[in-house]
């Protein structure tokens, strides 16, 4: 039987982890397990989960905290489902809907070891959504319209493959590095809104520089991976600017 896990980290963020739980509550379908790895150093969110009622879906563990990649690691070795699905705090299903129809396309694509939808996200100073299939043949590009908060991958894959590498920002583009011979399948369905104050915003540029760091671990020197994230950087110059702003809306309402 497919079983779906969804692991949620968090630090010290405790409005963040209750709207993520609540998004997860109210799902049609439920998962088979919700874990919180807990790394914070403040006492709310442990006493929260403690002392509120919890569904007993939802296991949660108070962890030194180790980073994004070693709470993600704490919680994909503590998952028992047939796939993982990591949904930071902060992060919400798009819809009440999702975990039904993920779990329905899941199903129907056994054979796919790893699975992404479409996301929404913070752009030009709109709220948007992007998604397309995966192409392994333009991993250099950077995680481009792939997200990790919008796939989903078996645990025999994270068993097989190994954990997620202690980058600061990019651990997610390194394991889809890793990732991308296994079979995939794309699911043109909306699955998350994602939170726009998360590090990889935050720190865009140096997300850039670590993407090069990460694209030449895998594969090597590039010149291609370079170039590419250069562009990235001279478009987030240009979208910081009064006409980038409205080049990208000239863009999104042409499309």
């Amino acid at each position: 039987m497919l079983n779906l896990s969804i692991v949620t980290i968090c630090y010290n963020n405790f409005e963040d982890v209750k709207m993520t739980c609540a998004s997860i509550d109210n799902q049609s379908v439920l998962p088979y397990e919700h874990w919180i790895i807990n790394g914070s150093s403040y006492p709310t969110i442990a006493q929260w989960l403690e002392e509120q009622p919890q569904p007993n879906y939802r296991k949660w563990v108070n962890v030194t905290n180790k980073g994004i990649a070693g709470n993600f690691n704490e919680g994909i070795a503590r998952a028992t489902g047939t796939y993982i699905h990591l949904l930071n705090s902060g992060d919400i299903y798009a819809s009440d809907q999702v975990i039904d129809n993920v779990v329905s396309f899941l199903t129907k694509n056994t054979n796919s070891n790893w699975v992404s939808g479409n996301i929404i996200l913070h752009r030009g100073g709109n709220w948007i959504t992007i998604g397309k299939p995966f192409d392994k043949f333009q991993v250099f590009k950077g995680m481009r319209s792939i997200c990790h908060p919008s796939w989903f991958v078996k645990k025999e894959v994270y068993d097989r493959l190994g954990i997620y590498k202690n980058y600061s920002i990019a651990m997610d583009y390194d394991m889809m590095c890793r990732i991308k011979d296994e079979p995939y399948a794309y699911l043109n369905y909306t699955i998350t809104k994602f939170d726009n104050t998360g590090v990889s915003t935050i720190k865009y540029l140096d997300s850039l520089k670590q993407n090069i760091e990460v694209y030449e671990a895998n594969f090597g020197y590039s010149i291609k991976s370079r170039f590419w994230q250069f562009r990235l950087k001279l478009l987030h110059y240009l979208m910081q600017t009064n006409l980038g702003k409205r080049l990208f809306q000239i863009k999104e309402n042409w499309l």
